[in-house]
Order: structure tokens, then C-alpha cells, then sequence
């Protein structure tokens, strides 16, 4: 009785096990175009992502075998014998996972809150660059603070990246009033923005509740120079709405309770959720960015291997 109350604890609140756990069950799954039945990054050329490129080691002489393409003619013939320029694969790379907990996450009618199917898809991305050798970091965004963790290849840091999303889902009640949604989403793609730099594997989690003109634009400042995944996280009940029922809607401090069975409130109700999601699905799509939809009534690991190949069959 215990478990199965922890476990549908789990679909309220993340927590750090939960979220630890979900390593073994991320194997096989990668966003490199090495793995192509796994990549949605590969494009149309068969190099790796960018950041995955080759740094130069040192000169040195020519010794049998060695690609003539690297031979360094300035050095050869100032020294009268061939020389050549070495190099090492660059072992990794900076992954940003930004993951969204603000109060518009914290909702949900089947299986889990869109919080905690944010916080586990934050995790999955992470167990994935982290597998892949990468440097693991990223933003956590809550309604009264953003916090950043650096990325770095270490365990213990992508343990600290849980750790930050776990407080900030913790923080989330429903007796809290929701903020400035769209400003906070804004203020974390922009720390982000400053953050990030160039080559980064940057994945955002969010619903993407007050998504603008404004945050487009900064999707497609960091698509730029950087690789970046948008996943939408949303609730079966914004595509169809139930034929009877009561359902709170709420806005800042406002709360109404209507009763969704009656024709004059099932009918706008319903179009203003789903035009509201084709809306931002519209803006994410402008953006360039690949871009996936994930429920919370489904199993977060199962969509995201079927997104991956999905998108990786779009892409090709």
C-alpha cells in the first residue's frame, strides 16, 4: 500500500529518486546523428551535431600511414621534411536543459501533473547528453526565481540539476497564485540567450504558457548558434474537453468554477484551449526549432522515443 502511494505521489510531485531512476530506462535513446534511428539533429549531412567537431592537438612529422591531407606544407617546406597536423576529436560538449516550473505547469487530469512530466522528460534529456559524454547543466524556471546550474561532466552535477527542479516542483501548490507567466518564460530563455554562447545542445521543456512575439525571437537567436529542442508539454483536456463535470479555470488571483456539461461553456471553453495549443505549437513551429508534444497521460520515456522518431522520419 505504501508503494502505490508513493507512486501516485510521483505523479504529483517529482522526486530525486524518481528522477536518478530514470538513467537505465534512457539507454539506447540519443539525439546524435551517429545513432540515426534515435537523431533529430543529423539534418541532411552526415556530421555530428555542431560542437562535435575535431580540435587541433599538435604538429608533428609525417610517419606512414598518416592522412596527406593533413600534411602542414608551410612547416614542411620551411624544415625541408613533411610535417603534420594531428587532432582529437572533441569528447563533449555543454547540454542546457531549461525546464519549466511555473504555476501554469502545475495542472493535470489524467496520470501525472504537467510539472512532473516536465521534470521527468528534463531528466531523460539529461541521462541522455550525459551518456553521450557531454557536460550536463541547465535553468530550472519557477514563478519567483530561475536558477542555473553550469554545466559540467560530473554525475553529481546532473544529481544537482534534479535536485534544483525537485525544489522548484516542491515549491508548486494549489493554493499559490500564478505570476507573470509569459515575462518569466521570457527571463529564462534570455538567461539562456547570455549563458549559453555557441555549440550548446540546448532542450526546452515547458507548456509554454505566454509564449509571444518575444519569445520567438529569442528561440531563434539561440537556434543560431546553437542546437536547441522545444518540447511542449500539455493536458488531454486542452485537445478535448470531458462531456460533463465542473473544472476550475484560474487567472492571477481569479478563480471560476464552471460546469462544463452546458453547451454555452463546453463550446468556447473547448475552442480557446485547443486554439490556444495550436497557437503555440504555430509560434514554436516559426521558430525552426525541432518540436515536440508531450501528454501527461502517457508515460514521458514511451512519447519520447516515439517524438524522436517521428521527427526523425519528418527531418529526412
Amino acid at each position: 500500500m505504501a508503494s502505490s502511494s508513493a507512486e501516485t505521489d510521483n505523479f504529483i510531485y517529482a522526486s530525486l529518486p524518481q528522477l536518478m531512476a530514470l538513467e537505465h530506462r534512457a539507454v539506447g535513446l540519443s539525439f546524435f546523428a551517429r545513432q540515426p534511428l534515435s537523431s533529430i539533429l543529423s539534418g541532411s549531412h552526415a556530421s555530428r551535431i555542431r560542437g562535435r567537431g575535431l580540435s587541433f592537438d599538435e604538429l608533428r612529422r609525417y610517419a606512414p600511414g598518416d592522412d596527406l591531407r593533413h600534411l602542414d606544407w608551410r612547416s614542411s617546406l620551411r624544415f625541408g621534411k613533411p610535417f603534420v597536423r594531428s587532432f582529437t576529436e572533441e569528447r563533449d560538449r555543454p547540454t542546457l536543459i531549461v525546464a519549466d516550473q511555473r504555476m501554469s505547469m502545475f495542472f493535470g487530469s489524467q496520470r501525472s501533473l504537467k510539472s512532473v512530466t516536465a521534470a521527468e522528460l528534463a531528466a531523460i534529456c539529461a541521462w541522455i547528453a550525459f551518456k553521450a559524454g557531454d557536460r550536463v547543466g541547465g535553468l530550472v524556471i519557477g514563478d519567483e526565481r530561475i536558477d542555473y546550474i553550469r554545466p559540467l561532466r560530473s554525475r553529481a552535477r546532473v544529481e544537482a540539476l534534479f535536485a534544483s527542479i525537485v525544489r522548484q516542483n516542491r515549491a508548486l501548490s494549489a493554493t499559490a497564485v500564478e505570476k507573470d507567466a509569459q515575462g518569466q518564460l521570457d527571463l529564462g530563455l534570455r538567461q539562456c540567450l547570455e549563458l549559453a554562447g555557441h555549440d550548446n545542445l540546448i532542450c526546452v521543456i515547458s507548456d509554454f504558457a505566454g509564449a509571444s512575439g518575444q519569445t520567438l525571437k529569442m528561440l531563434r537567436e539561440l537556434k543560431a548558434h546553437n542546437d536547441v529542442i522545444a518540447l511542449q508539454v500539455y493536458d488531454p483536456l486542452a485537445m478535448q474537453l470531458p462531456s460533463k463535470g465542473r473544472i476550475v479555470v484560474t487567472q492571477g488571483e481569479l478563480q471560476v468554477e464552471l460546469q462544463i456539461d452546458r453547451k454555452q461553456v463546453q463550446k468556447p471553453l473547448g475552442e480557446f484551449l485547443s486554439g490556444r495549443m495550436r497557437e503555440v505549437a504555430h509560434l514554436l513551429n516559426s521558430s525552426q526549432v525541432p518540436l515536440m508534444m508531450l501528454s501527461t497521460h502517457e508515460d514521458s520515456l514511451v512519447q519520447l522515443r516515439r517524438e524522436l522518431g517521428r521527427l526523425v522520419e519528418v527531418m529526412r
